[in-house]
Order: structure tokens, then C-alpha cells, then sequence
């Protein structure tokens, strides 16, 4: 297939701002490109793809960067910024769209899912997001109704945010696993990584990590500073250790010498990146029992769980996770999260869509 791959508005690829969507992004294009597809990613100027996807044709747009639904008001309205960054991607898709198979879109944003049915080449959308707006809800549940296929989940936690009209498309997520090196002598580290904002929840991970006198090693975009003083001041100097956000090779060294993960959103997370490429490098996770992360993490397999926003059962998760083998997690990972089975996945889904948009047309 021809695929065109539009990244996220909200961000350069390679900046840290789009989450997780930017590592989702990296590792289907370079897991089709190894499928045999050809691939093109439309995204923001000064964006940049990792030598993986080397084989993938790179587009670049200026603009406005988007703001992100995750943090507006749930009654907001639907916002393009003057020079939208968003408009220009989707008007070069749209003018560029006769020469591919198909159009992938990662923007967790109304526009492109209202141009599902409006266009001649065929929209898919991999929803990166829960529910985080009523426009959102609206949107992707009138594309549930009119084109099911066209959608698809990370989990099955994900996708039950949203009123859908029929069982729906989990692909997962996939990463590069030769890129994760199993660690297994830990140090006296707790880890926490994340975009630096409150839907986060990073103080509960501090605190806890407090409570067990052990420091707390922080990897991510500050994307909130106050936010991140606020968590500083809760707890004894030292406690934290900001790590800044950082590639893929690095996090992975630094990441696997924790002894446990500690994963604290307080929104439905879609997926959860960053318990994946812990267990990856052999560290348990110990996860608030929310969103994605309740899917993926096992209890005694590659971590524990503990009721959403319980400190005295995460205290108690991380205690648990600590008595995890460390091989047991990578041996998970590599049963169900290769980058190849995320392509596989993916491969099928949009096959089915193509499929599907030819006999309809």
C-alpha cells in the first residue's frame, strides 16, 4: 500500500510534545516500511524520523501548533488557531491525497474526523486519546456509526470511553525492542516517565517514593514548570531526580537501572508508552489499575496494581512489583508488544479499510 502517515499538530516529531503518539508514530512507519509499504509522513517543520524509518518520505508543514484537547475545558469548543499548523497538514494531505491508498491519521483533533466520509482516498484514524471532550466524543462516535472501520483502539479500556456502534479495532502498540536492553541488576531507584503535567499524577509517585525513603528518577517534557515545583515542595530534598526528556537509546539505559516503574495517571490513559518500554528493559511496574496500563501490567508477571489514586496500595503495588523476575517482564513484552505484531496489526486493519472503501464506492 501507498500510506500517508499525518503526525500530530501539536508538535515537531522529536520534541517531546506530542506524548507518546511521537514513538507510536516512529514505530509503524519503520514496521510497514519493513512489510513492504511505501510511507510518507506529513508533519510540523523541523520534524525529524529516526534511521529506522530512513525509507519513509518526510513532508513538512509550518503553522501554529495545535493546543491539545487533554487540556481544555470537556464543553470546549473546536479551536484553529490563526496559521493552524493543523489546516496546513490537512490541506496538503487533501491536495496530495490521489496518490496514496490510503491516509492514516494519528491527530487525536475534530477536523480530521470530520473529513471521513469527505474525502476520495480513505481516512483511518488510530485514536490516540480517551475521552477528554464532548466535541471528541461527538465526533468519533458519529464516525463509529457511519464508518466503524475506519477507527481504531490502542485497548479495549481506551475504546470503552466512547459510544461506539459495534466491537472495536484494538491494535495496540508496538516498539523496537532491539533498542531495549534487559537490565538485570537494578539499583535503590524508583523511575517515574511522562509528560511533567498534572493529568500525570506525578506527586503520588513522589510521595510514595518519599515513603520508601528511595529517590525518584523523572523522565519527561516539563510541560507544566508550576506544576512540577508544586510536586517538589511536597516532598524531602532529593527525593526527585529530573532526568529531562530523552531519546529512545538513552531513556532505555538510564530507565532500566530502576528497580520499579511507577505509573500514576489521573485520566484513562490509551495505552501507556512508557510501562512497555520498562518491562522492556526488565522493570516491573507497579500501576494505578486505570485506563491502559490495568491492561497491560500483570500481576506477579511484570508488576502489580493498585486501586486508582490509593497511595497505601501503590506503596504496597511497588512492594509486590519488586519480587517480579525481571526476565518475566521483557519475555511479556516480546510476546505481545514487538514492533513487527504492531505492524501486522495495523497492516490488517488498513487492508480491511481499503477493502472496504473499494466496495463502497
Amino acid at each position: 500500500m501507498r500510506i500517508l502517515v499525518v503526525s500530530t499538530p501539536v508538535g515537531r516529531l522529536g520534541s517531546g510534545r506530542g506524548g507518546g503518539v511521537e514513538l507510536t508514530a516512529t514505530a509503524l512507519v519503520a514496521g510497514l516500511l519493513r512489510r513492504g509499504h511505501a510511507l510518507t509522513v506529513l508533519a510540523a517543520e523541523g520534524s525529524e524520523l529516526p534511521p529506522a524509518c530512513a525509507g519513509a518520505e518526510l513532508w513538512l508543514e509550518a503553522g501554529q501548533d495545535q493546543p491539545s484537547w487533554q487540556h481544555q475545558p470537556r464543553q470546549a469548543a473546536v479551536q484553529i488557531p490563526p496559521r493552524s499548523l493543523l489546516g496546513a497538514l490537512w490541506a496538503r494531505a487533501l491536495a496530495q491525497q490521489a496518490c496514496f491508498d490510503v491516509i492514516l491519521n494519528l491527530a487525536y483533533d475534530w477536523l480530521p474526523l470530520w473529513l471521513t466520509p469527505h474525502t476520495t482516498t480513505p481516512l483511518a484514524h488510530l485514536v490516540s486519546m480517551g475521552s477528554v471532550a464532548e466535541a471528541m466524543d461527538q465526533v468519533i462516535a458519529a464516525i463509529g456509526r457511519s464508518h466503524p472501520l475506519h477507527l481504531a483502539f490502542h485497548t479495549a479500556a481506551q475504546a470503552a470511553d466512547f459510544q461506539l456502534a459495534g466491537p472495536p479495532r484494538l491494535v495496540g502498540n508496538g516498539f523496537d525492542l532491539d533498542r531495549y536492553r534487559l537490565s538485570e541488576q537494578p539499583q535503590a531507584l524508583l523511575g517515574w516517565a511522562g509528560r511533567v503535567a498534572p493529568e500525570k499524577g506525578l506527586e503520588d509517585g513522589a510521595l510514595v517514593a518519599a515513603r520508601l525513603g528511595l529517590p525518584l528518577a523523572v523522565w519527561g517534557l516539563r510541560e507544566d514548570a508550576d506544576y512540577a515545583r508544586r510536586v517538589e515542595a511536597m516532598v524531602p530534598p532529593g527525593t526527585l531526580q529530573w532526568r529531562g526528556f530523552l531519546p529512545t537509546d538513552q531513556l532505555q539505559a538510564q530507565l532500566g537501572r530502576c528497580a520499579v516503574l511507577l505509573n500514576t495517571p489521573k485520566w484513562n490513559e490509551a495505552f501507556g508508552n512508557v510501562v512497555v518500554e520498562a518491562m522492556a528493559c526488565g522493570v516491573p511496574v507497579a500501576a494505578y489499575a486505570r485506563g491502559g496500563p490495568a491492561e497491560l501490567v500483570q500481576e506477579g508477571i511484570n508488576g502489580a496494581l493498585a486501586p486508582a489514586d490509593d497511595l497505601d496500595g501503590l506503596l504496597a503495588a511497588v512492594q509486590r512489583a519488586q519480587r517480579v523476575p525481571r526476565q518475566s517482564c521483557r519475555r511479556w513484552v516480546e510476546r505481545h508488544c514487538s514492533r513487527e505484531a504492531f505492524a501486522a496489526r495495523l497492516e490488517q486493519w488498513l487492508q480491511a479499510v481499503c477493502e472496504s472503501w473499494t466496495r463502497g464506492r
